[in-house]
């Protein structure tokens, strides 16, 4: 006996359809130096208390906006991955994407897994390679389950992640809250300068709305997509304000902390929080480590699929996802090709925007082979 047409077809949840994009933008973006308030410090801090805040607004503006069109241009063209999608975008170029991408994720894999092994070794006394194998195997058993395995990671992190910064602002408010609040009060208005930290950030992260294209599937209309894709920004950005704001409190000294999360976990006094809060950045990096992995298996499954006329197995996504992180976490960093890439790193994100953000906003949504705007379903 079957099931009736409707219980077949159920239509996606508005969790699949409006927070899941954002949860899964959010999982790409965050990753080690993010989690830890390195990058926090890094691109916001030097524009003091409002200025950084303004800076974050700014970058949040800046990844909606990204998200929006990247979601509205893949249901035009039916792209759930990467490699349809600047098919469409760019004809030939886009084997340009590919490569840029490729070096990307080489070097994010490399220091998530290096991060994991500090990880360990901090909390555990365990040699660094345990904890990098242990996010490997992780990071490969997830990518192994596919699409319905990621975004269960990516909605059970979240909860976890967006819990620890909450604990976390109420145990920095009770400690030193008259620190924070004192900052604010000195700190002048925003001036000048601002600006280029938060458009700066912002383009080092914003491709991490295409990586997530294979959660889009959800996505039923137009409307579903500019929803989805205005929530993704502040999903994105809401744990770094609140890390931002705890940060205030240690101005200037904690700019050049190497881990600004441990030099305030180390102020606060709380060695149970300390420690759930470091399993919290391992957390981070398994979830972004997964969405950049992911996305790979998911452009390489789509060739197999039109060639063989089936989807690859279980085994072969866990082996494909375990052959790129041998490479990336261990064989990359041995040869040299981590710093190689890292020396570069600022001109990769330039020309990721190059080849991505400014082709997609200044043609891709209204070139008249897919009309993007001129027939959507906003209704």
């Amino acid at each position: 006996m079957t099931a009736p047409a409707a219980a077949q077809h159920t239509p996606p949840s508005r969790f699949k359809r409006l927070i899941l994009p954002g949860l899964a933008f959010k999982a790409v973006v965050i990753g080690g130096g993010y989690a830890t308030g390195r990058e926090i410090a890094e691109f916001f801090l030097p524009a003091g208390p409002w200025g950084g805040l303004a800076a974050m607004a700014l970058a949040t503006l800046i990844w909606s906006t990204v998200c929006i069109a990247t979601f509205l241009f893949a249901r035009a063209t039916g792209a759930q991955e990467y490699r349809s999608f600047f098919k469409a975008l760019l004809g030939r170029g886009w084997i340009a994407f590919e490569v840029a991408y490729a070096l990307f994720v080489v070097l994010i894999l490399a220091v998530f897994g290096a991060a994991a092994g500090a990880i360990g070794t901090a909390t555990l006394g365990t040699p660094p390679i345990l904890g990098t194998l242990a996010l490997m195997v992780g990071i490969a058993g997830f990518a192994a389950f596919g699409n319905a395995a990621v975004e269960r990671l990516f909605a059970y992190v979240s909860i976890l992640l967006y819990g620890v910064y909450a604990l976390f602002l109420v145990f920095a408010l009770t400690s030193f809250g008259d620190r924070i609040a004192a900052a604010f009060a000195v700190s002048p208005a925003p001036a000048g300068g601002w600006a280029l930290g938060g458009i700066t950030y912002a383009g080092y992260n914003i491709v991490g709305a295409v990586i997530i294209l294979p959660v889009t599937r959800h996505l039923t209309s137009n409307r579903d997509a500019v929803v989805a894709g205005a929530i993704a920004g502040p999903l994105a950005m809401l744990p770094a304000v609140l890390f931002f704001t705890c940060m205030t409190a240690f101005m200037p000294a904690i700019a050049g902390a190497i881990l600004p999360s441990d030099y305030m976990l180390v102020r606060l006094g709380q060695p149970a929080f300390h420690l759930l809060f470091q399993g919290m950045i391992f957390a981070a990096l398994l979830e972004s480590g997964t969405g950049a992995v992911h996305a790979i298996n998911q452009r390489i499954a789509s060739v197999w699929e039109r060639r063989h006329g089936v989807a690859p197995g279980r085994l072969m996504r866990g082996a494909t996802a375990l052959a790129l992180l041998l490479v990336c976490m261990l064989l990359a960093e041995r040869v040299g090709l981590v710093a190689l890439i890292a020396s570069g790193y600022r001109l990769l994100a330039y020309v990721l925007i190059a080849i991505y953000v400014v082709p997609l906003l200044s043609y891709g949504l209204w070139r008249p082979r897919h009309l993007v705007l001129a027939h959507g379903d906003f209704a």
